[in-house]
């Protein structure tokens, strides 16, 4: 069997979410909403379903996402992008990560990974005959500092994976930190995959910067972005790519041997979707504001440090306060059988140089199963 794969160990969610589920606790350790998502969008996908067009779609997707695509990124980040030849849908963003991996290397090429990363990068990479180069980030504010940079990137770097808002650190990363990744880009000849997942699931009244949207940095990006984020669906599995032309031609065909297409009922009610008031977006970002606020008051009460949460659903707490010597594994560990919490230790998202002191929570539940798990976690850490 291919070793890439074969030889990849438990993940930590299959792990944590199979003690959540012996012990019997609330598990705050996979990322997904309780909320099941608006139901506007739902029953258009309903209605598409039994109404509508259910043989193959276009393999770039149906003109009419496409097209709400180009016009939701113009509404709100300003970016003018050809419908017809800048934009493809995927099935998921994932998908749209490996098509883009596929089409921009080739055996032998580096490619630049930020860590703590997604765990699906690093494999990905490596089944695409990449060399990953690994650029560590640290708490508590996760910054891109150039000295690691400079030691990534070489002459043989040929693309970069870039997470912004970043998960699991819940960080938005400053216009300077993209300037300066920007610049690297364009010495090293370098091309950005962008994973913009969340670009709309940010707080305190934080914008949305795509790198796509920089200055001369718009032949050298992938923008990759999620139905499933953006709506709070994260079964449905739609992905968005755009990129400038020359680019998508090669992603293209990388798309049309992977998944060939997406269902065409999702497409239609995430179409519809994009073009939503200002209100929902704006709303789910305060429910989850508040979510989080709540959460982060009650860890905080309970004498844990709460790392800074600008996006995403995540929240992380930083145990070297407590003691020096506490490991994450070992942290997560008692507290889903002692406690019964489930969370996920952030050093599962490294690949080396871990920093083994913070731990992640999701926060897009319910008040009740928040408290519920604040209540826990105190006498958790009054036992000590």
């Amino acid at each position: 069997m291919n070793p890439i794969f074969a030889d990849l160990p438990t993940t930590i969610f299959e792990t944590m979410s199979r003690l959540a589920g012996q012990h019997q606790a609330i598990n705050l350790g996979q990322g997904f909403p309780d909320d099941p998502g608006p139901a506007d969008v739902r029953n258009k996908a309903a209605e598409a379903v039994v109404g509508g067009w259910n043989q193959y779609p276009p393999m770039m997707g149906l003109p009419e996402l496409r097209q709400a695509v180009a016009a939701h990124y113009r509404r709100f980040h300003k970016l003018e992008l050809d419908w017809q030849n800048e934009v493809m849908i995927t099935s998921g963003a994932t998908e749209a990560l490996a098509d883009s991996l596929l089409a921009v290397i080739e055996p032998g090429d580096e490619v630049v990974l930020f860590q703590p990363m997604y765990d699906a990068y690093l494999p990905l990479v490596r089944r695409a005959g990449g060399i990953a180069k690994f650029v560590t980030l640290r708490p508590p504010h996760w910054r891109i500092d150039e000295a690691a940079l400079e030691a990534a990137f070489s002459s043989k770097t040929r693309a970069v994976v870039f997470n912004n808002p970043l998960n699991p650190t819940a960080t938005v990363f400053p216009r300077e930190d993209l300037e300066l990744l920007g610049r690297y880009l364009e010495k090293f000849d370098a091309i950005a995959i962008c994973d913009e997942v969340w670009e709309h699931v940010l707080f305190d009244g934080l914008e949305h910067q795509p790198l796509i949207g920089l200055p001369n940095l718009r032949e050298r990006c992938i923008k990759i972005g999620s139905a499933g984020k953006i709506f709070s669906l994260t079964g449905w599995k739609v992905g968005f790519v755009c990129a400038a032309p020359a680019i998508m031609k090669v992603l293209a065909k990388a798309h049309q041997f992977v998944t060939f297409t997406t269902p065409p009922n999702l497409q239609a009610a995430v179409a519809y979707g994009l073009g939503k008031d200002d209100s929902y977006f704006l709303g789910m970002r305060r429910d989850l504001q508040a979510a989080r606020d709540r959460f982060a008051a009650g860890l905080t009460e309970a004498g844990l440090t709460v790392l800074p949460s600008k996006a995403t659903y995540f929240l992380n707490i930083d145990l070297a306060a407590i003691a020096n010597d506490i490991d994450d594994v070992a942290f997560c560990t008692r507290m889903v059988e002692e406690a019964r919490v489930a969370a996920i230790p952030v050093s599962a998202f490294y690949a080396e140089d871990q920093v083994k002191s913070v731990v992640r929570f999701c926060f897009a539940k319910t008040t009740d199963k928040l408290d519920g798990a604040v209540e826990r976690i105190a006498a958790f850490v009054k036992r000590g």
